[in-house]
């Protein structure tokens, strides 16, 4: 038996995106902390060799980056849940979830009108609404916060941010004066606008967090880019895109002096056209994975960590132009780092360019497709935690 040597502590950084359709991002880290901490050896004694060996410290972090799961990556840092009912995309009552930590509240697409709400998962490309985003964002100014951050992505509507801008108190009428609630498909009938003033808005710093660059109309617009994932036909396209055409127009007229130039802003076309409206309220747009690493404090947490283990449900070219993998790498400072990903379309030679040590993918430990297995997934990453543990200590 060989005489013992002192053990050593490898901390670890566990800062991943969600793994969409499948895991948030915490149930992401937690899963690669528990494999972590299995990992051979790190228990302390290691009868064969009569060394001691090293542990794993697990410190976790789960980051958004401005879409689906930022409210729940704002919570897992220290900020509190606050519950409200809204207005499904397509009417129905949804349970919405805000984060507040007394003076930064967060509000998000995706668990007040997105995909995800849909009954049955039925797409309805024109009927959606971001209404229940507005009631959201007007809860949140109940709170008298000193910002709200406005977390765009995973919509199922397409309207522009008109179902918002009605649950804040705007009126759109028809030509009969019927009062019209907001849709992709209600874009045309707008004959009439009435602003409403919301004192509130006025103490309050606006921030949009998106990654999203598109405009509001046009070939890289709304409906063209984002309209066939949400189930919209070419017809429908097209339009949605004559809707917001109409919408624009009529803002116009209503004096909101610089819709038309807001319309061709980047980040106008995010959240199907949400990030228009929210720019037309004075709203300042940032980098969405950027934002939340500042406000999540990835800073300092990475700094008392020797490697950092970040991920998300694809590793691709979109990584490459800046999502919240390409972010954590960026400001590691020469740590170490690896991803963990469901899937990676990155050659090897690649991984370089956004300083990439190891990208570990489910589909490398199963020929099962883990995309909508949260359990299985799970299963996974543990099991790739575990290796990871392994390969550090």
């Amino acid at each position: 038996m060989t005489a013992a040597t002192a053990p050593h502590t490898i901390r670890a950084l566990i800062a991943p995106d969600k793994f969409k359709g499948s895991l948030t991002a915490g149930e992401v880290a937690d899963a690669l902390a528990g494999g972590l901490r299995s990992a051979k050896g790190s228990a302390g004694f290691s009868a064969a060799s009569g060394t001691v060996t090293g542990t794993v410290h697990c410190e976790l972090l789960p980051l958004a980056d401005g879409g689906d799961g930022s409210v729940d990556a704002a919570v897992a840092s220290g900020f509190g849940r606050r519950s409200y009912t809204v207005a499904g995309p397509t009417g129905q009552p949804a349970q919405a979830g805000i984060a507040f930590d007394g003076v930064t509240a967060v509000v998000e697409v995706a668990n007040t009108c997105g995909l995800g709400l849909l009954p049955g998962g039925k797409l309805q490309p024109l009927e959606a609404s971001s209404r229940g985003f507005g009631e959201a964002f007007l809860f949140a100014l109940s709170l008298n916060p000193a910002r709200i951050i406005l977390a765009l992505g995973g919509s199922a509507s397409t309207d522009g941010g008109m179902g918002m801008l009605t649950a804040l108190g705007y009126r759109f009428r028809d030509r009969d004066g019927r009062q019209l609630y907001g849709s992709g498909r209600a874009l045309t009938q707008i004959d009439s606008i009435e602003r409403t003033a919301l004192p509130e808005l006025g103490d309050t710093e606006l921030i949009v967090a998106s990654d999203v660059h598109n405009p509001l109309r046009g070939p890289h617009g709304a409906p063209a880019v984002f309209g066939p994932q949400k189930g919209a036909s070419a017809a429908e396209v097209a339009a949605l895109d004559e809707g917001l055409g109409h919408f624009v127009a009529k803002l116009s007229e209503a004096g909101f002096l610089e819709a038309a130039a807001l319309a061709e802003h980047e980040g106008a076309g995010s959240a199907g056209g949400i990030g228009y409206a929210c720019l037309l309220l004075g709203a300042r747009q940032v980098s969405g994975a950027d934002y939340f690493l500042d406000l999540l404090d990835f800073n300092t947490r990475k700094n008392t960590c020797d490697v950092v283990i970040t991920g998300e449900g694809s590793i691709d070219e979109q990584t490459l132009a800046g999502k919240l993998p390409a972010a954590v790498a960026r400001r590691s400072g020469g740590r170490p780092i690896i991803a963990v990903a469901g899937r990676s379309l990155l050659p090897r030679e690649r991984w370089s360019e956004i300083a990439l040590a190891r990208v570990y993918t489910l589909a490398e430990y199963t020929d099962q497709d883990s995309s909508k297995d949260p359990e299985l997934s799970a299963e996974l990453l543990h099991r790739i935690g575990r290796d990871i543990g392994e390969s550090l200590l």
